[in-house]
């Protein structure tokens, strides 16, 4: 039987409807969206948590004391493996300080199959997001405090120079091998400094431009030791970030900041040998030894390898059934004592697109997930969550733009390209001529909020109010008045402006990823029209992920449709702002190489607005978090007012913020962060999720 909800949304002539109207309508099933309007952003991300779908944040705790369980246990499957000598007994793969979790509700029950969908091999997120409890510290359920992880403890030098962690005494990787600083010290100086393996260093292991360094103090002791104050670090370390967010996370990128040395070791030319490495990696496939050991690290794809994560890859991503089962030798308890995790193993199931992966969550064959579940289902969803067992909870993202078009501004293919690129009224002009409020009723439901690309209103990195709408709203008129200023003032017959190089109408390609979060195809193809209106074609070229992102690594696009999450806490995941991470920017990969390495690889932006924020986003690692913060807010006004990427409709639960839980999973938080630095559903703990029945 049709709901209200189900009936008032499937109609084609829907207004726009607030996120917290939305919320309300699903509370009440009476009104229809035709019946509402917008709502401000401050007052709906306000009703919203007073709506059915969103709950209040909650999540698990780790308990810090010191207090440890006197006992442990573990799961059934591994007491027959004990018992049969294949396994040591579960007190013997702890480490001696576990790490200890109190879990949401209730002390769980092993067992079970963790159903998901993911799209392919390079949808490696939708299981580190799960496994990233191998990073040294991350954050709290609340996204507001860092906690200990693999690391027991760390400390701050008085003089903000020096990072140390303590790390837990007897921890093993995966295959039984001891984890410890020698991992991290092989990381630094055999992965790190090796120019081969990498040639583009992140910028996170500076400040200031001035390189730090790693050093061993004893086998559970590391420091990280820079040559002026960097207070900034403890966040990174605890950040979705190049050093921070893990082997799961960044291994097959060689960051995140240690490596199993036992492993890698034996395929590593600083131990073999350059032709007995050489040799090795062509007997596995590879052309040479850095493809190799980039293969070796990577945790999706290398059965054999050693990891830290909960779960631990025994069917690899770039087969139709990803499968991850548990890690015997995992660091972390229940307050009972009992080894986590509590579900057995996670299973993923290809779906060549979205929609087959929204069909199964409808169909109740998806037992949690938020990654790549439509806004726009969710009518179905609700219409089917008691046939299929199952209930919907959203959680609104911080971040200001679910489709931000990220202009390269190092693209150098098309002289012509590269000079508009390079206007700032063109760029102002181009976000002028978006109608947010047709992209906000038509993909988002209305339940987002248009404008630029800046955090939340709440977020002490809120730039001021003014700046939401800054260039962000549709007016076609001063669009085509600063389009005829700069020079642009031939068109064709079908009134589409003309190159001033005399080659014909100026065409920009836009790339959209297929098989994401949300529609970046047809929102790309919807501002087509939009931007006809202002004389400017766009021609849409839709991409597998991987393809994409590697042809903005070669600088071959010149507008990639992504959203801009993680910026919420800019310092944590810069990459959707600022052109600064090499390992991935769809903002000028040149200029990236050029940021991270000091000038010395890369090419310098031409940009001044760019330059001046890259300045400020370096120095700003030396400073402590009071000033840091109003260094954010000048970035981000930068960033609007010249018009750097063009932001359309965010703070909304659109990019991994619709969850689909089944019903029989317990411990599962009725409201949980939805941030990168968070890596959403990472600190809601899933190793502490299980089947009630």
């Amino acid at each position: 039987m049709d709901t209200g909800i189900g009936s008032a949304i499937r109609r084609r002539d829907v207004g726009a409807i607030g996120i917290g109207a939305f919320a309300s309508l699903v509370a009440g099933g009476e009104a229809t969206l035709g019946q509402l309007g917008s709502v401000p952003a401050a007052e709906a991300s306000a009703a919203l948590q007073q709506g059915a779908l969103v709950g209040i944040l909650e999540g698990p705790t780790v308990i810090t004391d010191g207090t440890i369980p006197a006992t442990f246990g573990e799961a059934p499957s591994l007491a027959e493996l004990v018992k049969s000598g294949a396994l040591p007994p579960v007190q013997q793969r702890l480490p001696k300080n576990p790490m200890v979790i109190k879990p949401l509700h209730s002390i769980g029950k092993y067992g079970g199959t963790w159903r998901r969908a993911f799209t392919g091999p390079g949808d490696g997120e939708n299981g580190n997001r799960i496994c990233s409890t191998d990073k040294p510290l991350f954050w709290d359920y609340t996204g507001t405090k860092v906690m200990p992880c693999h690391a027991s403890g760390y400390d701050l030098s008085s003089d903000g120079t020096t990072v140390t962690l303590t790390l837990r005494e007897g921890m093993k990787w995966s295959d039984g091998a001891p984890f410890g600083a020698d991992d991290y010290l092989f990381w630094f100086e055999h992965i790190f400094q090796n120019k081969e393996l990498m040639p583009s260093q992140t910028p996170e292991m500076s400040v200031n431009g001035k390189q730090g360094k790693v050093q061993k103090v004893d086998d559970t002791t590391v420091q990280w030791v820079f040559p002026e104050p960097y207070p900034l670090f403890i966040d990174i370390l605890a950040g979705s970030t190049a050093l921070g967010a893990g082997q799961a996370t960044r291994g097959d990128e060689l960051n995140g900041s240690f490596a199993p040395a036992h492993y890698l070791k034996k395929f590593h030319p600083g131990f073999v040998g350059a032709d007995e490495a050489t040799r090795l990696a062509k007997a596995a496939g590879y052309d040479n030894w850095v493809l190799h050991i980039k293969f070796l690290n990577s945790w999706r794809l290398n059965v054999d390898l050693p990891v830290l994560t909960p779960w631990k890859t025994t069917t690899p991503i770039n087969t139709p059934t990803w499968v991850i089962e548990r890690n015997p030798y995992y660091y972390a308890v229940d307050t009972d004592g009992n080894q986590l995790p509590y579900i057995d193993k996670i299973v993923m199931s290809l779906a060549e697109n979205l929609e087959i992966a929204n069909l199964r969550a409808i169909a109740g064959e998806i037992d949690n997930q938020s990654r790549h579940m439509d806004i726009s289902k969710i009518p179905v969803f609700l219409e089917n969550a008691t046939r299929g067992n199952y209930h919907i909870q959203l959680d609104p993202g911080s971040y200001g733009s679910d489709a931000t078009f990220h202009f390269n501004h190092s693209f150098d293919a098309d002289p012509e390209i590269v000079k508009w690129f390079g206007n700032v009224d063109f760029r102002r002009a181009l976000s002028l001529g978006i109608n947010r409020d047709q992209l906000n009723e038509t993909f988002w439901l209305g339940v987002g909020t248009v404008g630029s690309p800046i955090p939340e209103d709440a977020s002490p990195f809120f730039p001021g109010a003014e700046w939401r709408t800054k260039w962000h709203v549709h007016d076609p008129k001063q669009a085509n008045e600063l389009l005829d200023k700069a020079g642009l003032t031939r068109k064709d017959a079908d009134g589409y402006r003309l190159r001033t190089d005399g080659k014909g109408r100026l065409r920009i390609e836009v790339t959209a990823v297929l098989g994401s979060f949300i529609d970046f195809a047809r929102i790309g193809e919807t501002v087509t029209q939009q931007w006809k209106e202002i004389g400017i074609q766009i021609d849409v070229l839709s991409q597998e992920r991987s393809l994409a992102f590697n042809r903005a690594l070669a600088n071959e696009t010149q507008i990639m449709v992504w959203a801009n999450d993680g910026t919420e806490n800019l310092f944590l995941f810069p990459r959707h702002a600022i052109p600064v991470d090499p390992a991935q920017c769809f903002m000028g990969i040149n200029i990236a190489k050029w940021y991270a390495s000091g000038g010395k690889q890369g090419s310098e932006p031409t940009d001044p607005a760019i330059k001046r924020a890259l300045e400020i986003f370096r120095s700003a690692a030396s400073k402590y978090a009071d000033e840091r913060t109003t260094m954010v807010q000048e970035i981000w006004r930068l960033l609007v007012d010249n018009v750097i990427s063009i932001g359309t409709v965010g703070l909304s639960p659109a990019v991994m913020g619709i969850r689909v839980v089944k019903n029989s999973m317990a411990n599962v938080p009725a409201r949980q962060m939805n941030a990168q630095h968070c890596r959403t559903p990472c600190t809601s703990m899933p190793t502490t999720f299980y089947y009630s029945s």
